[in-house]
């Protein structure tokens, strides 16, 4: 029987032990190389682009740079996901490592625990770095010719607790019944290549943004819900009675239901509730370590630190501390 990939020594390339031996002159090159690879780490000015800042320490010890050419100051974290941050950085680096270890997704409390941090703190930390991820499925399209992609959909969230006596409760699978929070994440999933998830109030609603994100050519398999009657009229299609079979002629959605099998588990073991404005971020989480999963550690944790230091401040989380933006999963 072939060994796991996880149980393989390819998959762990890098441990939390050798981030905590760091010291912070090490995260400090570790995230220069990161940032700026293309200079081989050196300092580049994100306003004008000069390769001529000099550095300089606050008494802190906090490293700055300052352009030689338009007086710009800046940190190895100026206009990243991590601008204005208060930890150090060994520390973002650690939850880094934390967070790509885990196979399902990571309970905040525990990282809370693991980090020394309030459980805020280690809340939007890591909802940063889901946001980093999120970076890899913008604008991303699947499938194409003779390829296959797999769509299914699942509802999260919206749960109505029973009435405590019997003759009081009511049948919670009509609509007038429910609470109207409840979501469905759609996921396109393609055969032997990447997945793309969205948040929508049904599956039908969800065709429109299938089309715009599979290919012509691709062959569709989905299940017998009459929602993904329409992308007949697009694609190939072939068709999987789950009442029948998993598996059948061809037709199976078993990659898909791989997929939600993950968001279940990190539902249920980890997070306990992943509905609400920000159930896309952990719809994309779940995808993304679904599509990295024979991706080792080591590699992961760079991938995930190299898209934070080049996305923006967070749209979510810009202004969260001080109440004056509302966090929203865009």
């Amino acid at each position: 029987m072939a060994q796991h990939f996880l149980l393989s020594s390819a998959a762990k390339t890098l441990t939390l032990m050798n981030v905590m031996r760091m010291t912070e002159a090490e995260a400090e090159t570790a995230f220069r190389k990161v940032r700026w690879s293309s200079a081989e780490g050196a300092a580049v000015c994100p306003k004008c682009g000069s390769l001529e800042p000099y550095e300089m320490r606050r008494h802190t010890g906090a490293l700055r740079f300052e352009c030689k050419a338009c007086r710009k100051e800046f940190s190895i974290t100026s206009g990243t996901l991590f601008a204005s941050h208060k930890l150090p950085l060994r520390t973002y680096l650690a939850a880094i490592a934390v967070f790509c270890n885990e196979v399902k997704g990571k309970s905040m409390l525990a990282m809370s625990r693991d980090l020394g941090l309030s459980y805020k703190a280690a809340f939007v930390l890591c909802h940063k770095l889901r946001e980093a991820m999120a970076e890899e499925f913008r604008g991303r399209k699947v499938g194409g010719k003779d390829k296959v992609a797999e769509v299914d959909g699942a509802y999260f969230g919206g749960y109505v607790r029973p009435a405590n006596l019997a003759e009081k409760r009511v049948d919670r699978r009509k609509a007038a019944n429910q609470s109207g929070k409840r979501k469905s994440v759609v996921v396109v999933r393609e055969r032997n290549g990447n997945s793309v998830p969205a948040v929508f109030a049904s599956e039908g609603a969800a065709l429109a943004w299938i089309k715009s994100r599979v290919e012509i050519g691709t062959v569709v398999q989905a299940d017998d819900a009459s929602g993904w009657n329409d992308l007949a009229s697009k694609y190939e299609m072939k068709r999987i009675n789950h009442q029948e079979a998993y598996s059948l002629d061809g037709a199976c959605t078993n990659q898909a239901e791989s997929y939600f099998s993950r968001l279940r588990r990190a539902e249920m073991g980890h997070h306990h509730h992943v509905s609400g404005p920000y159930l896309l971020r952990y719809a994309q989480e779940s995808a993304w370590r679904e599509d990295a999963r024979r991706v080792d550690n080591g590699a992961q944790v760079r991938r995930v630190a190299q898209l934070a230091l080049n996305s923006k401040p967070s749209v979510d989380f810009s202004g969260y501390y001080q109440r004056h933006v509302k966090a929203d999963a865009a």
